[in-house]
């Protein structure tokens, strides 16, 4: 088989996924297709609900709310505030996530001596309730396991509309977490792995001692703000006020837990002092003229490819639109979060994908002057551009790191959007530019070099 087939059945398996990315990325034209065919194949496998995944927008195209918090850590060392601050904003995420909030944005800021904590919500218009469901202090308390048949009734009853309102499973404890002084992270001398050690105070452990001589060999469970956190099995009963919980935790995982624990434990107060809301018709608004502008700006690049290069121009203009397809077939799946200056970062991978082409084009009239053939100057080009393009691509990478590294919010959602579509950028240059351009090379074009 000949390289040019090999490319060009390549160039049709692009196609294809990109009129599946297509289909993906705009599934109302899919649905569109089922429902014209009647009671035919398509209608039948009923794709349409499987492919209707709603992009994630962000706060400033969907609409919600914005919320600034003043944390006091006054009464909290100088050494534990960075840690307390980041089990405050653990605590208060996933507390909006049990309210079903999609992917909150909850980030820690520091101005002048000031700690704030800032929360957004996209698709929550409703601030008193935001307020409330944030501004709760965090509730940490441990749990005993009921015997199966404690555990059996409640569940029967349940099933009868009966004692709805208890927990079969556990009951509750007085030791909750104003008796926890401190948990950490430790590491076992023997097996090296971490482990996490609770330290509490006078009358928490008088209760904990309590509460571990009727629970050996039973497991203890750890609740945050209602929600399990940790259900540790009791070996032996535990008296002055210390105890280690042991298990396979990885460090990020133990941290992420003593987080959590000194949280509900020594919760960082906060006060509300800024408040806004996004209503939904200024961010379709906005998401309306994003689209025209991308829209626009995809035909005027188009226009000048075609213009300019004629056939390669008309050839790169379908590898941007499967580039295109591509790019935005992964923004839903990762998913991205789509904001205003997320577009933008799409929007200037897309020029930079443009100047890929460019580099290749112009390197392929230069071997063409020079007297080299169309194929010769064909693979020339792209051989000669790829350090240039690799180059200029791989700085933009760089650049793009180190915003989502250091940047905030906003600038973290143009940064992530501007690497993911500089990454595809390059494979659509190299790889799918020029299956295309030697899918559609014929012997005929020789005798017509105004097309190249």
């Amino acid at each position: 088989m000949s390289q040019i087939v090999k490319k060009r059945l390549l160039s049709l398996l692009f196609i294809a996924l990109g009129l599946g990315f297509g289909f993906f990325d705009a599934p109302q034209y899919w649905n569109r297709l089922i429902d014209a065919s009647g009671s035919g194949v398509l209608k039948s496998l009923q794709f349409g609900p499987v492919l209707s995944i709603p992009f994630r927008l962000g706060l400033d195209l969907q609409g919600g709310t914005h919320l600034v918090y003043r944390a006091d850590v006054s009464g909290v060392p100088q050494g534990s505030r960075a840690e307390s601050m980041q089990g405050l904003r653990d605590v208060i995420e996933r507390r909006v996530n049990l309210f079903g909030v999609t992917e909150p944005l909850v980030q820690i800021d520091s101005v002048g001596g000031d700690q704030r904590l800032i929360v957004e919500l996209a698709g929550v218009r409703d601030i008193n309730e935001a307020i409330r469901m944030i501004g709760e202090t965090p509730f940490l308390e441990f749990r005993e396991v009921r015997q199966d048949a404690e555990r059996n009734a409640i569940i029967a009853a349940q099933k009868k509309g009966e004692r709805t309102q208890e927990d079969p499973y556990t009951v509750a404890t007085t030791l909750t977490g104003k008796y926890l002084k401190q948990a950490s992270v430790n590491f076992d001398q023997t097996s090296f792995k971490p482990v996490i050690d609770l330290s509490f105070n006078d009358d928490g452990a008088k209760l904990f001692e309590q509460i571990t001589e009727r629970n050996v060999g039973k497991p203890l469970a750890i609740y945050l703000d209602g929600a399990p956190i940790s259900s540790p099995r009791v070996n032996e009963k535990i008296s002055g006020g210390r105890a280690q919980i042991t298990g396979n935790f990885t460090p990020d995982e133990a941290k992420q837990l003593v987080r959590r624990l000194n949280s509900g434990a020594l919760p960082v107060p906060i006060a509300l002092i800024s408040q806004q809301s996004v209503e939904a018709s200024l961010g379709q608004e906005s998401l309306a003229k994003t689209y025209h502008a991308a829209i626009l700006g995809f035909l005027a690049v188009a226009v000048f490819m075609i213009f300019w290069y004629r056939l390669p121009g008309v050839i790169s203009v379908l590898a941007l639109l499967v580039y295109v397809s591509f790019v935005l077939a992964i923004f839903k799946l990762i998913p991205v979060t789509i904001t205003s200056a997320g577009i933008a970062g799409f929007i200037l991978s897309l020029g930079m994908a443009v100047d890929a082409n460019i580099l290749i084009f112009e390197r392929m009239r230069e071997e063409i002057r020079w007297g080299k053939d169309l194929h010769t100057a064909i693979h020339e080009g792209f051989l000669r551009a790829w350090t240039s393009i690799r180059d200029s691509n791989v700085s933009s990478l760089i650049t793009a790191a180190i915003l989502y590294w250091l940047g905030t919010s906003i600038v973290k959602g143009f940064a992530l959007t501007l690497g993911i579509g500089v990454l595809v950028s390059m494979f659509s240059a190299i790889t799918i530019s020029r299956s295309f351009l030697i899918a559609f090379f014929f012997k005929k074009f020789k005798e017509v070099p105004w097309l190249f």
